[in-house]
């Protein structure tokens, strides 16, 4: 049997058909759906985005974001960042070991970045070029007006230096082809083509979209809202939301929804060649996220630790068996990044080498182990553990703690952390049992609340 595992960057959950979204296309993940089994309860198990693929690729905790030590007076880099540790066994290596032929297909910049290195154990790899700070194209030729149009606050600062870098990239798409998500899909279509009959095998599909800069092509955006006049923030302010008007919310949405029924479009027309090509009668397909993103809920836009909601942390996960089993039903089992590559294994009938600290959610879908009675995971400064009843986050340290009642607020409105002090540290100390002990004090983040966003947005 072979496998192939789809990661999509910043996809919520509730963006998507399949997860009871009603006004968002996404029709070829809602038709893949109902051939797969649905996890409901998908979370990450840290995040985000180098943290989260740390797990996929390791099958290994990276919460609470170890072996690492930030170098003096570096304050802009971050926790969980780093490389995967030398001494940490990959999928891409059980299943070289295997003999499998194995491929890895990305726009994802951070993993070329480097001295990085989760492209081992492939047979091979490409980088797609040119996706946000991605030193690709010369920013000289670039109109200082046009990337002042699309900043958050211009007058505060903004992150223009990466939005100068992306449209500089960008200055070259005459067609839909040409933007990163059709040029990822296309590369894997063309690595299916060209190894028809090789087998087995394993494909890596990592998507940076819909992931900001959020700029599809036009006809997307004019899906949720035509005739929009007025400044388009294709990358958000990452804390408070009041910087935008109600129209420009709402514009920033339907950015965001173009990228998801983009990125759809692009995965559907993948998934028809795999089952063109055959090369779906016998694999394993996978499609996940790393995380969601804020768009205005609590009052927060971006990726902002310091509100772990449903909308940051709930994640799609799509697990379809070639012969069809299980298709079309749910489960409410927690899931979490980690588990991705023990569960790809035991689908394949591959041993791993070494321990895996995930568990493999198609034999626990059949009843063979335990469901887990709660989660937990990170990001940055802030903690965050899910049970069947409550949602929990807070500092490292506990501090700031919000707690909420999702069977009756599952919107997360009512705080009730301290109405509810004994299960406030329930879930604390849980998450202090999964880290092994206190969470790590991250000095760079200590006066976060003192500082203005734009230098906040150096984190991310």
């Amino acid at each position: 049997m072979n496998a192939i595992l789809i990661m999509l960057d910043s996809l919520r959950a509730d963006h998507l058909g399949c997860y009871g979204n009603t006004w968002i296309h996404s029709p070829a993940i809602d038709a893949l759906a109902k051939e797969s089994i649905r996890f409901s309860r998908a979370n990450p198990e840290a995040l985000p985005t180098i943290p989260a693929r740390r797990a996929v690729h390791t099958g290994l905790r990276t919460f609470p974001f170890d072996n690492w030590v930030p170098e003096k007076g570096a304050s802009s880099h971050r926790y969980g960042w780093q490389r995967i540790p030398d001494e940490q066994v990959t999928l891409a290596e059980v299943l070289k070991h295997a003999d499998y032929q194995s491929a890895f297909i990305t726009d994802c910049y951070h993993y070329f970045k480097p001295t990085m290195n989760f492209h081992r154990g492939f047979s091979q790899w490409e980088w797609i070029r040119g996706q946000e700070r991605d030193a690709y194209r010369a920013t000289k030729r670039v109109d200082p007006e046009k990337v002042r149009a699309v900043a958050p606050v211009v007058e505060a600062g903004g992150p223009q230096s990466m939005l100068t870098q992306y449209l500089a990239n960008a200055a070259d798409r005459q067609t839909e082809e040409d933007w990163l998500a059709p040029r990822v899909f296309r590369a894997a279509m063309r690595w299916l083509t060209e190894n028809q009959g090789t087998e087995p095998f394993f494909l890596l599909i990592d998507s940076f979209d819909p992931h900001e800069p959020w700029d599809p092509p036009r006809h997307y955006v004019d899906l949720y809202d035509p005739g929009y006049h007025g400044r388009e923030i294709i990358t958000p302010r990452y804390g408070p939301s009041d910087y935008l008007t109600d129209a420009e919310l709402k514009h920033m949405r339907a950015l965001y929804a173009g990228e998801v029924t983009m990125v759809d479009h692009w995965l559907g027309k993948f998934v028809e060649w795999a089952k063109a090509l055959g090369m779906l009668d016998d694999t394993v397909l996978i499609v996940t996220a790393d995380h969601g993103h804020q768009l205005g809920e609590h009052g927060l836009t971006g990726k902002v630790s310091a509100g772990l909601y449903s909308e940051l942390t709930d994640i799609p996960l799509l697990v379809r068996h070639p012969r069809g089993e299980r298709a079309g039903q749910v489960s409410d089992a927690f899931a979490q990044n980690h588990d991705l590559a023990p569960t790809i294994l035991g689908m394949l009938g591959i041993e791993p080498p070494v321990p895996m600290e995930g568990i493999d959610l198609w034999q626990q879908s059949q009843g063979s182990t335990p469901p887990r009675r709660y989660v937990t995971a990170s990001m940055d400064d802030h903690i965050w553990c899910r049970d069947d009843r409550y949602r929990y986050f807070a500092r490292n340290d506990g501090a700031n703690p919000h707690l909420f009642d999702v069977e009756r607020d599952p919107q997360q409105r009512v705080n009730l952390a301290t109405d509810l002090p004994d299960i406030t540290r329930l879930m604390f100390e849980r998450v202090l049992e999964d880290a092994g002990g206190p969470m790590p004090d991250y000095p760079q983040y200590k006066n976060l609340k003192d500082l203005e966003w734009w230098e906040l947005y150096r984190f991310r």
